[in-house]
């Protein structure tokens, strides 16, 4: 059976315990400490250039093509062309290095490059798993990245993506990221405006 001065020794090292524990989680006044959180808008413009003289999106991985069987008997055969020019394929992999801009035009100023990747990911529809960097290299929020994922549907009017976190101004960021085409073409790429809603 424990002793009596045991049991003291215990309780007096929970109250302890309890004591320190209580005014890690107030201000030193007996108020519950508060964290500010801050809810930040950032809005701008992609550019998905697929076809310029010096592209910022580019295929790297032709998904159909290399799961396309080819014809039994024939080790000349090749994968049919239309396979390899289609604008998107089950199994895609895109790089992007885009330009982020203040607005839609391409010589508006601008604020940052959006870089990452996408995996097309639906045998029907052109759905694409997202992972983007939103690197702002200008104004206020300067040095200071945003990492978003989502599915992207092609066919969606608008299309949401989780904001999984951040750099710089933005770490522990949390929120999600709407994109909408703005003047896009599947072949080409184009303009796709982006809105990113973050507490932090």
């Amino acid at each position: 059976m424990a002793s009596v001065s045991s049991l003291l020794l215990g309780a007096a090292f929970l109250l302890a315990a309890a004591v320190y524990l209580h005014r890690s989680d107030t201000d030193g006044n007996g108020d519950a400490a508060t964290t500010a959180t801050t809810t930040t808008h950032l809005h701008f413009f992609m550019h998905d250039d697929y076809t310029g003289p010096r592209p910022t999106a580019a295929r790297v991985v032709s998904g159909r093509s290399l799961l396309q069987p080819l014809p039994s008997g024939d080790e000349n055969a090749t994968v049919p062309s239309s396979l390899l020019t289609s604008p998107r394929q089950f199994g895609d992999i895109v790089a992007l290095n885009n330009a982020l801009t203040e607005g839609a035009r391409g010589d508006s100023p601008r604020v940052g490059t959006a870089q990452g990747f996408a995996v097309r990911v639906s045998e029907g529809g052109i759905v694409s798993h997202l992972t983007l960097h939103l690197v702002l290299d200008a104004g206020e929020h300067r040095g200071s990245s945003v990492t978003a994922n989502g599915r992207i549907d092609m066919d969606a009017k608008v299309r949401e993506s989780v904001v999984v976190g951040g750099t710089g101004r933005f770490r522990f960021a949390r929120g999600y990221m709407l994109t909408r085409n703005y003047d896009y073409d599947l072949a080409r790429g184009g303009i796709v405006e982006i809105d990113v809603y973050l507490q932090h």
